[in-house]
């Protein structure tokens, strides 16, 4: 299917992705009208707003689960939308716009964002995107130092670490890990996602979280930034597709954002390498 100019989308028959609630945030009536319709059919209650004020009431009106804005809205922009959002729920929230830039990505993922979406797009990228978002545990306990934690497990037993660099070593299983994980200081609860540093709890997103876990989880092995963007979009075992551009520079801005948040620097790194041309790995 080719992209989709407003107004004019085509969308995919399938199943409803989910019986919930979402807000869209749009001041175009044609894109907002397109994004009402996805979500519709995806089996979503839809309110929408033409600014971000009022998607902002909306949004503490009917608790959404699923949250789009765009950025480039007068008034009160999308990445000031987004902070309010984010400081009232922990609905999964996707930008929306036309500009490609990575600064924009930068802020719009900053700013509480859990993936980035530029115009024009296709009706069935935008719902395998909010699919994938919807496999990943919504609550963010380190978002919302007040807030209670969940339960925790009974420990599971200890992973074996596989050989470094070994290429056909499985990666952790992010769904079904519970022990807790810690390196140099680091330390992290995959139940209650978690993060402390020196006993500090530190403020992650839900992205952040993951690809941080997924790196602690691998040992020294490398994880490609392929590997990371399929575990964002929910994917299990070795990703079969190509590394888009818009993939790689989410990669790249959600690994710079943890590192700003851990104090690391890439040049002296204490607990995360940059491998040139591949990915990354957890320090030794």
């Amino acid at each position: 299917m080719g992209e989709i100019a407003p107004g004019r989308a085509v969308l995919d028959a399938g199943e409803p992705m989910h019986e919930d609630v979402a807000v869209v945030i749009e001041d175009g009536e044609d894109i907002r009208e397109l994004l009402a319709q996805v979500l519709t059919q995806g089996g979503f209650t839809v309110h929408t707003a033409a600014d971000g004020p009022s998607g902002v009431e909306l949004v503490r009106q009917h608790d959404p689960i699923v949250v789009t804005i765009d950025v480039n809205m007068p008034g009160m922009d999308g990445f000031e939308t987004a902070r309010q959002v984010r400081s009232l729920t922990t609905a999964y929230m996707v930008m929306i716009t036309a500009r490609g830039d990575e600064i924009d990505t930068l802020v719009g993922l900053q700013a509480g964002a859990d993936d980035y979406v530029v115009k024009p797009f296709r009706p069935r990228e935008l719902r395998a995107r909010i699919e994938a978002m919807m496999r990943r545990p919504r609550a963010l306990a380190s978002t919302h130092p007040s807030a209670p934690r969940p339960p925790q497990a009974a420990p599971a037993p200890q992973r074996v670490p596989s050989a470094p660099g070994h290429a056909g070593a499985p990666l952790p299983d992010d769904e079904h890990e519970t022990s807790m994980l810690e390196h140099r200081g680091l330390r992290l609860e995959p139940q209650a996602r978690v993060v402390e540093l020196d006993g500090q709890e530190i403020e992650l997103t839900r992205s952040e979280f993951d690809i941080l876990r997924m790196l602690l989880g691998s040992g020294r092995r490398v994880v490609s930034k392929l590997q990371l963007a399929g575990m964002l979009r929910g994917e299990r075992g070795e990703p079969d597709h190509f590394l888009s551009e818009h993939d790689a520079r989410a990669i790249e801005v959600h690994v710079a954002n943890l590192r700003r948040k851990l104090g690391e620097s890439p040049s002296e790194p204490r607990w995360i390498e940059t491998v040139r041309g591949v990915g990354y790995r957890r320090t030794a």
